[in-house]
């Protein structure tokens, strides 16, 4: 079924922790909304607590993490953590920034989504979100 006969994929997007740099999130969130998605932007300094509240209420499908700080061991598995306390684990937790592919490893091997590094072509991040998120629906509708 298209995307257009089913809801919209929601997608928040946060800058959690202390980093100022927001340019390359802004230019996701415009690929994404230009690809059909909803986009919800928290803007910067957000604290895991925020951006977990903020997915929550917004009833999003997937949240984006952009950290450029080097923070990423610490925010992505406080996120995980605080979507399975909320009873909200079926929301897929992706991002990017400035993270070594070992720790990308590792944060995938605790339950984070895909992780994408500077320079990604914007068709990859959005087509996969559109695919883990037809997967995500998928399989919560067969249960």
């Amino acid at each position: 079924m298209s995307q257009t006969l089913e809801r919209k994929i929601r997608v928040l997007l946060a800058k959690p922790g202390l980093d100022g740099h927001d340019r390359g999130v802004k230019v996701i969130a415009a690929a994404m909304r230009d690809a059909g998605f909803e986009v919800i932007y928290t803007g910067l300094r957000q604290t895991p607590e925020m951006v977990v509240r903020a997915a929550v209420d917004e009833d999003v499908d997937a949240i984006g993490l952009s950290i450029l700080s080097g923070a990423h061991m610490t925010l992505f598995p406080k996120v995980m953590d605080l979507l399975k306390q909320e009873g909200a684990g079926h929301i897929l937790l992706t991002g990017g920034g400035i993270i070594p592919e070992d720790e990308m490893a590792r944060l995938q091997s605790l339950g984070v989504g895909r992780l994408f590094g500077p320079g990604t072509p914007l068709r990859d991040i959005v087509g996969y979100i559109q695919q883990e998120v037809t997967k995500r629906r998928s399989t919560q509708a067969a249960s």
